[in-house]
């Protein structure tokens, strides 16, 4: 089912762009008015009057073809299963501790007793 996204995005893009080239070729109602004046349009591939149905009835099945592959994309892109979760979801758990760190060395906490401090100190000097 996977491939059918890609396949219905590439008729429409096709179809699509075969659209702009068959509008492109096609004569407007002010071409008529060359042909009035021996612009040669009865010697051309389809005809006098082929052409122009030709073109605008394969417009006309490539403006379907692009409507359903229009309903058919969206359809296709609403109807995928959605990926739920975190991308952290995917990591695989930690099975070793972390490792600790070195021993530092003890430093005794200081106290508020004065008498371990040094002489001279601000601790001596302040009265109780």
């Amino acid at each position: 089912m996977e491939f059918l996204f890609p396949l219905v995005l590439t008729i429409h893009v096709l179809a699509g762009l075969g659209i702009v080239g068959l509008v492109l070729m096609q004569h407007g109602k002010g071409a008529d008015m060359g042909a009035a004046f021996g612009s040669g349009a009865s010697g051309s591939l389809f005809g006098a009057t082929g052409s122009a149905n030709f073109l605008s009835r394969t417009t006309a099945v490539l403006a379907g073809v692009f409507f359903v592959t229009s309903l058919a994309l969206s359809y296709l892109a609403t109807s995928r299963p959605k990926a739920g979760g975190s991308v952290m979801d995917n990591v695989p758990a930690q099975t070793a501790p972390a490792p600790k760190a070195p021993d530092a060395p003890a430093v005794p906490a200081p106290s508020g007793d004065a008498p371990n401090a040094p002489a001279g100190s601000k601790a001596q000097d302040i009265p109780k």
